[in-house]
């Protein structure tokens, strides 16, 4: 259950009452926003690159974790299919996504079936979350999530929430808070099944929560409560993974890859454009310097780089380290009317230089797609073009 930050409702023998709005705890940001939030603050402390959420419901949670850059796997697992197959296209990549890529393959994945269901494709992954998932399993369902989360897939970690039965009370009316609740834990009974799991499959486990409750109830705890699982010893060996045997149980219903800079296609297509822009911005920059030049140019290479690194109105912001590394990289110059820009001096640059590792690289990636100097050690470009007529610098 999502709980309303204006009204709540309250179950009594299957019949919803609801609550009027000023009686209501309202909760800022919403509650599962709160859940989530916690779950993304995780993710960015500890960069799990494969991630599943059991339980997704309405792929809420994946969505919010999908922008993570260190995630490479992304798995959700629901029993209403309908629900995956409908929320399943807004996990898509979108155009903003190609113009831009990761600068890792993320693959996501949902499937239907039970969180109690054993398939092999969940083995070793990094973290596991089952948000407000417990409580909707019953009794036979719940003896055996332990044995399937923690003994058979045994993620490096495993966030569990739960509602906390001690804050009901300060909700009007309200028994469970979800008709298909099959029951609600205090903190006593939630932390001494949390410990004997964690003792049992060998995981510690701390405890805390979201939610926090109104001035003058803090002695029943937070809303939600939520156990931290960790694996004692750290990730399991691909060993112990490779060991289990192919259990295909679940039926993918949705699965989707985003382009990144691993893949090559993409890869050529990100740095010819940063160079492209990078040399542009440079030649534009220098044009001002032509006009300040008496007589031709003539054949002879001139330097005029300057001295200094340009400093653009608009664009990045370099460090005093990065100025002088572009200060210190060999200088633009020109011959005739054509300006050329060594690639030492745009691997100079934070941004290709992050993308390239040497000028080899870089040379091999852009040959045939921007023209190069004779002996390829730059790029070649006119120095004016119809626009600047247009324009006077």
């Amino acid at each position: 259950m999502e709980e309303n930050n204006l009204q709540c409702s309250s179950v009594v023998d299957g019949n919803f009452e609801e609550v009027p709005r000023e009686t209501a705890i309202q909760f800022k940001p919403p509650l599962y926003r709160q859940r989530y939030q916690f779950v993304k603050n995780l993710v960015d402390q500890h960069e799990p690159k494969k991630v599943a959420d059991l339980g997704c419901g309405d792929t809420s949670l994946l969505r919010l974790l999908k922008v993570n850059p260190c995630i490479e796997l992304l798995v959700g697992v629901d029993i209403n299919e309908d629900k995956l197959r409908w929320r399943g296209d807004s996990l898509a990549p979108f155009m903003g996504d190609f113009l831009k890529p990761r600068d890792l393959n993320l693959t996501i994945t949902l499937y239907h079936g039970s969180v109690v269901e054993r398939d092999s494709r969940l083995l070793g992954f990094d973290l596991i979350t089952c948000i407000e998932l417990i409580e909707h399993l019953d009794s036979g369902d719940l003896a055996r999530f332990p044995e399937v989360v923690f003994g058979y897939l045994s993620p490096s970690m495993i966030v569990i929430s739960t509602p906390n039965s001690e804050f009901n009370p300060l909700f009007p009316s309200v028994t469970l808070r979800d008709s298909d609740h099959k029951f609600e834990w205090t903190r006593m009974e939630f932390q001494t099944w949390a410990l004997y799991v964690a003792n049992r499959y060998d995981y510690s486990v701390e405890f805390t929560g979201v939610g926090e409750p109104p001035a003058g109830a803090e002695n029943v705890g937070y809303c939600t409560q939520i156990g931290i699982f960790q694996k004692n010893g750290g990730k399991a060996t691909e060993a112990c993974v490779s060991e289990q045997h192919d259990q295909h149980v679940y039926k993918a219903v949705f699965t989707t890859s985003y382009p990144s800079l691993q893949q090559e296609r993409f890869f050529k297509l990100v740095l010819v454009n940063e160079v492209s822009q990078q040399v542009e911005s440079l030649r534009v920059s220098h044009l001002p310097r032509r006009k300040e030049q008496d007589g031709e140019w003539g054949d002879k290479p001139k330097d005029i780089g300057g001295s200094k690194a340009p400093v653009p109105c608009f664009g990045p912001v370099f460090t005093e380290v990065e100025k002088a590394k572009i200060e210190n990289s060999p200088k633009p110059f020109c011959v005739g009317d054509k300006f050329f820009v060594p690639l030492q001096r745009l691997l100079a640059y934070p941004r290709l230089n992050r993308l390239c590792a040497n000028e080899e690289m870089m040379r091999s990636v852009i040959a045939d797609s921007i023209p190069l100097s004779s002996d390829g050690s730059a790029v070649v470009a006119d120095l004016c073009n119809y626009f600047d007529e247009q324009f006077e610098f």
